[in-house]
């Protein structure tokens, strides 16, 4: 257990030490030490823990309860104190909502409960420990280097690294509680913790734009934590003694009691994973720093928001409410994917991206069988891992050549090329085989076939995932292509920078190559705990993947090498003469410049269009859902 108190409490106190330390180099090494260690402690996590099924550690309940509600109402006063001086109406009467919940909670409910077993680990925390312990420590790390650059770029905004990575620290705290508690209500603290430190790390720059992003995205967690409220509140009218508050005992219940806590709870996740009709707070957050948005989509916010849906997966499993939130997963999955069509900003392709998968994960933990959990944990890994390593490449190009822009992004395998074969592999492990999204995604198409309006699914999962090719096919195109003055400009990116990107390019490429041995190791025992059967990978199909992937490989690693040897022809503008510098005689003897550009599709693709769709139809669902829960109620 101590491994587990040092995971949730060492950030913590690096959080603080970041805060007081005012000196650049002293901060900077804290944090690499401090990065170091925890990337140490969540790797013995798994050697210790691998193997021993789900451990429960009894934890004093009452003490630490106490803490916990005055944490709460400190955080609480914060926002009320916030959302008063940017006169933020709806934060406030949210907020004020939310407290009222919590004093209700506090003077009616809480003296009688007992729960004992509040800290636990099982396979599916050990995942999420690993993804939180390197991947969010390794963006700590090269967050170092970029906000320094960032400041620079940027000398209109206020240098306040030390809140920055005291938020950080923080955050990746917050995360390791989450995963690591086994008692709700101290779920419900961790989950609030990591709104606000979203809130207050979107809304960095504090410009107009910053701060009403920032708020956008506290609304709309808010909302989710007062259904988090209600649902603590519900399950001690039921059960007074407390024992439905321990996760284990509430989904070992079963739906007759667990599903209105469940669908509450998830409604929580589905505002955190940012699914519609929520999703616009996650592309807002876009106009933080970077690191700010590698953190939130890899391995910290909406990471919570999908890791809690997968834990009450076998409660959602055969119900209408379960098929509801697999809609909404479903619809955003498809309607968020064709969105990032018709976009050209690298980071929104991101966000959208990142909105996309999330619906997907969220369809197949609603649906909840066993096969689906299996595809919604792997895909929970991969995207993890790819998506924080194209944000951290998108930054470090943003920072070199002055433009998140795809369309300006062509030829960087000239001028950027280590970075562009980065990008490259990240994007791969998006949508190419034998990748792990696109593994995920053929045993979700096979699992989906045999589940309740299976057909819905496949067809959502065929015309999303052919959505997908198309928008990271544009931009690996533009990578790749070649232009006649490309200038190389990858020089004085700093070393902390190039070790968390070799680090994060290693490990999708590791991780594609041992997916078979984390099925094995976590996925599939987890499962089998949960549901008493599990899903395996056939051998012929795994050497079939691993074949694949070495062939995969030759493309972007040989792009390293293109100059050696290579002969340079002169563009061909079919048969029109042509001069070095791309310019070709048109009609009328007019000297016109080549130019090649990306289609968007924006008249049916674009963002207005199909994110007002998306919104409609999701939130009808929610609301038949609500409505249909209040009958449970009743």
């Amino acid at each position: 257990m101590i491994d587990l108190v040092f995971l949730i409490v060492f950030p913590l106190i690096a959080a603080v030490l970041l805060l007081v330390v005012s000196k650049d180099s002293i901060r900077d090494a804290l944090v690499k030490i401090s990065a170091l260690l925890i990337g140490i402690v969540s790797l013995m996590t798994l050697f210790l823990y691998y193997n021993t099924g789900a451990l429960y550690f009894p934890v004093g309940y009452q003490q630490v309860s106490q803490i916990i509600f005055l944490v709460e109402v400190f955080l609480a006063l914060f926002i009320l104190y916030l959302g008063i001086k940017y006169r933020k109406s709806l934060a406030v009467v949210l907020i004020l909502v939310q407290l009222g919940l919590l004093a209700y909670f506090e003077m009616f409910c809480s003296e009688a409960l007992h729960a004992v077993q509040n800290l636990f680990i099982d396979q599916l925390s050990i995942i999420m420990a690993l993804i939180i312990g390197i991947i969010g420590s390794a963006i700590a790390v090269y967050a170092v280097g970029y906000m320094g650059t960032y400041h620079r770029n940027h000398p209109e905004v206020q240098d306040r690294r030390r809140t920055f990575f005291f938020m950080v620290f923080l955050f990746i705290s917050s995360m390791f509680g989450l995963v690591f508690s086994n008692n709700l209500i101290w779920v419900f603290l961790f989950w609030e913790l990591t709104t606000v430190c979203s809130f207050i790390l979107i809304g960095y720059s504090r410009s107009e734009e910053a701060v009403n992003n920032a708020f956008l995205a506290l609304v709309m967690n808010l909302l989710g934590g007062i259904a988090f409220a209600g649902a603590l509140i519900y399950l001690a009218g039921i059960d007074p003694s407390g024992n439905l508050f321990e996760i284990n005992q509430l989904i070992s219940a079963g739906q007759a009691l667990a599903i209105v806590p469940a669908v509450l709870i998830s409604f929580a996740g589905i505002t955190k994973a940012a699914l519609m009709p929520f999703s616009s707070w996650l592309v807002g957050a876009m106009v933080a720093p970077t690191p700010v948005s590698a953190l939130l989509h890899s391995s910290t916010m909406v990471k919570a928001g999908v890791y809690i849906i997968v834990r009450f997966s076998p409660v959602l499993s055969g119900s209408f409410e379960g098929l509801i939130i697999a809609m909404i997963g479903g619809f955003t999955f498809l309607l968020a994917s064709a969105i990032a069509i018709s976009q050209s900003n690298a980071k929104k392709v991101l966000a959208y991206s990142t909105i996309a998968n999330l619906g997907l994960i969220v369809a197949c933990a609603g649906i909840g069988t066993y096969k689906l959990v299996w595809a919604a944990i792997m895909l929970i890994i991969f995207h993890a891992i790819a998506k924080s390593l194209l944000f951290l490449c998108v930054g470090t190009v943003e920072n070199r050549i002055g433009s998140k822009d795809i369309e300006d992004m062509a030829g960087l395998i000239v001028r950027m090329p280590k970075i562009a074969v980065m990008m490259f592999i990240g994007i791969a492990g998006m949508f190419l085989a034998p990748f792990g999204m696109l593994i995920s995604k053929w045993v979700a198409i096979e699992a989906f076939i045999d589940a309740p309006f299976g057909i819905i699914f496949v067809t959502i999962l065929a015309f999303g995932g052919s959505i997908t090719v198309l928008f990271w096919s544009k931009w690996m195109g533009k990578i790749i292509s070649i232009t006649q003055y490309g200038k190389r400009v990858e020089g004085n990116i700093r070393s902390e920078k190039w070790f968390v990107l070799y680090l994060l390019t290693s490990l999708t490429v590791l991780v594609c190559l041992i997916f078979p041995l984390i099925s094995s190791v976590l996925i599939e025992p987890f499962v089998l705990s949960v549901y008493g059967f599990t899903t395996r990978l056939a051998q012929d199909n795994i050497m079939i993947m691993v074949m694949m992937l070495f062939l995969l490989m030759i493309m972007p690693l040989s792009m390293l090498f293109y100059r050696n040897g290579a002969k340079e022809l002169p563009p061909y503008m079919g048969g029109r003469p042509t001069t070095p510098d791309m310019k070709f005689a048109g009609s009328m003897g007019i000297v016109r410049e080549s130019s090649f550009s990306n289609y968007y599709f924006e008249q049916y693709c674009g963002e207005s269009r199909l994110l007002m769709a998306g919104t409609g139809l999701c939130l009808g669902l929610i609301l038949i859902g609500a409505t249909l829960l209040l009958g449970v109620i009743v």
